[in-house]
């Protein structure tokens, strides 16, 4: 299904078959089986080793081989913007800034740009909202009324190196107060000893905490070492019932990078051919303009496939990326840049 459209008359950005909110576009793609994970299978992933240079290699073709301009573009970001996971995740976060940002999730875009490029008020919405814990509640009552699914970052966010228990009765906790999505922070010392059966055991009790809530899976790839240790971590992230794996917390010196994401993809796409399971990815931390997110869309693109696309399967983790993309979006309708402080944010 191809979700947007160019209209050859005026111009303007269509979605076909037009949807109230952008939210609709995920109950207009294809049902995805959940995953429930598998048994932990080391013949999957043991004797894989990722050749570094062939990674970057092919990451580098991405941004290199084909431009996407015009109003193609704009089709493209507004694409984007269905996917961001729009966050904060500051110290000082009050339940006023919340409040905001989800008041921006709600209406990303201001109504003369949507007009001008022939969307109606109300049909772009960010993926989901992505808060601490303690101000789940205050994003859930700010939401309600719409499908803008609450994300809570969780598990001893941003270290991971809490006791389990608190781990898992912080996620119970977040999922009590209404958060549809967990972003757990797996135990980096599994990863890096190989003691892959912790790591598969860590994640699935967490799973299991979770209930109903999907559950995103933090590798933290900047403090993995090797491309390997990010493949085999996947891996097994997929096998204990992750139903993404993201990246990082945007916290670690090197964060979402274009040869680490390929390493990821490519492992959810070995995981599918063996399973028929497909999971879905999340980048963050370092996704700051549109340029990038159009990279990660070709990356999902031409690695997974269309289906990829929706954000069942597809989140960029990100809080100051949607302000590039209202401005790119505010340069296609009048031919001109604005000065970021134009386009208010949470």
């Amino acid at each position: 299904m191809s979700t947007t459209q160019t209209s050859k008359a005026d111009g303007k950005l269509a979605l076909s078959p037009e949807p109230q909110t952008s939210r609709d576009l995920v109950t207009l793609a294809p049902a995805f089986k959940r995953n429930e994970g598998i048994e932990l299978t080391a013949q999957l992933f043991e004797s894989v080793e990722v050749n570094l240079s062939a990674v970057i290699r092919r990451a580098s073709t991405l941004t290199t081989r084909r431009s996407v301009k015009k109003q193609w573009q704009a089709a493209w970001l507004i694409k984007a913007i269905g996917i961001i996971d729009l966050t904060t995740l500051a110290g000082d976060d009050t339940p006023g800034r919340v409040k905001r940002l989800c008041a921006k999730a709600k209406n990303p875009l201001r109504t003369d740009l949507l007009e001008a490029i022939g969307l109606k008020p109300g049909s772009v919405t960010t993926g989901a909202i992505c808060v601490y814990p303690t101000m789940v509640a205050t994003a859930v009552d700010a939401l309600k009324g719409t499908n803008i699914p609450v994300a809570s970052v969780a598990t001893g966010f941003p270290a991971g190196l809490t006791p389990l228990a608190q781990r898992l009765a912080e996620v119970k906790y977040a999922v009590a107060k209404g958060a549809n999505e967990i972003d757990m922070v797996i135990t980096r010392a599994h990863v890096l000893g190989g003691n892959w059966r912790a790591l598969y055991d860590e994640v699935s009790a967490i799973r299991k905490a979770c209930g109903e809530a999907h559950l995103k899976v933090i590798l933290a790839t900047g403090d993995l070492k090797t491309l390997t240790n990010v493949y085999k971590a996947s891996m097994v992230s997929m096998m204990a019932g992750g139903d993404f794996i993201k990246t990082s917390t945007g916290m670690e010196g090197v964060n979402a990078t274009l040869p680490v994401s390929l390493t990821m993809v490519r492992a959810i796409r070995d995981y599918h051919d063996a399973t028929g399971l497909k999971v879905g990815f999340k980048p963050a931390g370092g996704v700051k303009t549109a340029k990038d997110a159009l990279a990660w869309l070709i990356l999902m693109k031409e690695e997974l496939g269309r289906d990829w696309l929706e954000p069942e399967l597809f989140r960029i983790g990100a809080s100051s990326l949607l302000g590039d993309i209202e401005r790119q979006i505010e340069h296609y309708v009048t031919g001109r840049y604005s000065a970021s402080y134009r386009h208010a944010m949470g």
